[in-house]
C-alpha cells in the first residue's frame, strides 16, 4: 500500500519517574528546548511527515503547550491512558474516526530526543517498499552474559529504537488482537504477534533514551558537541518623564516617573536584546524593531525579547546566561530584583538560574546621578551551531 498521509504519534504522556529531577523527562531542557520540543521539531521539518499527533497526560496540555512554544499550535493532542499500549490506543482510535485516516504511522518516544532525518528517511523507504512494519535497530557490542555468567551469542541480538512505522490498519488490528497478558513493550512485539515481519533499519547512536539519572546529562553533551561559545553586550539609555508607566526587566514598578521611548521603553529588556543579537551577530533592537514602524508604538518589550530568544533556536542555539545592571539612583532595584529574574528567565525560556540582575549608582553623576533617566547594560553567552 502506497504512503497517502503520514502521520507522526509522539508518546508524552508518562511521568519519567526512573530519570529523576523535578519534573517529568519530556518537560526537561536540553540544549535550550524542552525534550518532547526536540522529537516534535525533527518530525515537523521532514518533508514526507503529514502531521503530528501528540499523546499527552489528561491534564497535561498547559504543561505541554509551554514544553512546545510555538510548536504547540502545529501539532494535535490527545489524552494517554495507564499504560504504553493504551496511549497509542487512544490516538489510533482519534485517527481512525477521520473519514480520510492515515495510511501509515510512526510511533515515537518522546524521550528519544536526537532524532535524525536520515533514519525517518529510512523507515520510509521501508514503507515504500511494501514493509507493514518496520523499526531502526542497533547491533549489541557489548559481551552478554546471563545470570550464572555465561556469555550469550550477541550475533543475532539488537537494541530496538524508536520511531517505528506501520501500515496503519496493520497496526490497528495488532491492538485489537492484543491479549497479554504482559504489556507489551513496543508497538513492533504487537504487530510480530498478529503474524507479521517487521522490517529492520540502521538506527542511530542519537537515538539513545533519557530513562536513568545521568541519561539527559549525556544527551546534553551529545546534542550540544557542536556548539560554540559566543558573548554580546548590549547597552540602552531612556530619559525619565512625569507621567509615563515605568518598565523595567519586564515589570510595571510603581514610580514617580516613568522612561519615554517609542514603546514601553523597557531600556533593560532593549540592552538584554542588544546583547542577544550581538551574539548572534544579527544587528541591533533598531534594526529589527525601528522606532519608525508605527506597529511598535506602546509595544511591550518582552516581545523584543522573545523574538531574540527565538533567533537563538531557530540557529540551533542556546542561551547560556544573561547578565544584566540596572544604573538608576530611584526606584530600588533590590525588591523587584527576584521577580524580575523569574520574568526575564520565562519570556527567554530559560532557567530562572541563567538570569542575573544587578543594580547600581553613578554616585548622583551624569544623566542616570540627577534622575533625569535610567541606564542599562547587558551581556549574553549564547552558544550556537558552527553550521548556523
Amino acid at each position: 500500500m502506497s504512503i497517502t498521509r503520514l502521520t507522526a504519534i509522539v508518546l508524552a504522556a508518562g511521568s519519567g519517574s526512573r530519570s529523576g529531577g523535578a519534573m517529568p523527562k519530556q518537560y526537561r531542557m536540553l540544549g535550550g528546548k524542552s525534550v518532547l520540543a526536540h522529537s516534535v521539531a525533527a518530525f515537523l521539518a521532514h518533508p514526507k511527515i503529514d502531521e503530528v499527533l501528540l499523546v499527552i497526560a489528561p491534564d497535561g496540555e498547559a504543561e505541554t503547550r509551554a514544553a512546545l512554544g510555538t510548536l504547540a499550535d502545529q501539532v494535535g493532542f490527545v489524552a494517554g491512558g495507564a499504560a504504553r499500549r493504551n496511549s497509542v490506543g487512544n490516538a489510533l482510535r482519534l485517527l481512525a474516526a477521520d473519514p480520510a485516516p492515515p495510511s501509515h504511522i510512526l510511533v515515537h518516544d518522546s524521550a528519544r530526543p536526537g532524532l535524525p532525518a536520515a533514519v525517518i528517511d529510512r523507515l520510509v523507504a521501508a514503507l515504500d517498499k511494501g514493509a507493514v512494519a518496520t523499526m531502526p535497530v542497533l547491533p549489541v557490542v557489548d559481551t552478554l552474559i546471563d545470570a550464572p555468567g555465561n556469555v550469550v551469542d550477541r550475533s543475532s541480538l539488537h537494541r530496538v529504537q524508536t520511531p517505528q512505522a506501520f501500515d496503519f490498519k496493520v497496526l490497528v488490528a495488532a491492538h485489537k488482537a492484543w491479549t497479554g497478558p504482559e504489556e507489551p513493550t513496543d508497538d513492533a512485539q504487537m504487530v510480530r504477534a498478529l503474524g507479521h515481519e517487521v522490517m529492520l533499519v540502521e538506527g542511530d547512536a542519537a537515538l539513545e533514551k533519557i530513562t536513568l539519572p545521568g541519561d539527559h546529562e549525556r544527551m546534553e553533551r551529545l546534542l550540544t558537541g557542536h556548539l560554540i561559545s559566543r558573548t554580546g553586550m548590549g547597552f540602552d539609555v531612556h530619559r525619565l518623564e512625569e507621567g509615563e508607566e515605568l518598565w523595567l526587566g519586564g515589570l510595571l514598578i510603581p514610580h514617580s516617573h516613568g522612561l519615554s521611548g517609542h514603546s514601553d521603553a523597557d531600556v533593560a529588556i532593549h540592552a538584554l536584546v542588544d546583547a542577544i543579537l550581538g551574539a548572534l551577530a544579527e544587528g541591533d533592537i533598531g534594526s529589527h524593531f525601528p522606532p519608525s514602524d508605527p506597529r511598535w508604538r506602546g509595544a511591550r518589550s518582552e516581545a523584543f525579547l522573545r523574538f531574540a530568544a527565538e533567533r537563538v533556536a531557530a540557529r540551533g542555539g542556546i542561551i547560556d546566561h544573561a547578565d544584566l545592571t540596572i544604573i538608576c539612583e530611584a526606584p530600588k532595584i533590590g525588591p523587584h530584583r527576584d521577580a524580575m529574574r523569574a520574568r526575564l528567565a520565562e519570556i527567554m525560556g530559560v532557567p530562572v538560574d541563567r538570569v542575573s540582575v544587578k543594580a547600581t549608582t553613578t554616585e548622583r553623576l551624569g544623566l542616570t546621578g540627577r534622575r533625569e533617566g535610567i541606564a542599562a547594560q547587558a551581556v549574553a553567552t549564547i552558544r550556537l551551531s558552527t553550521e548556523s
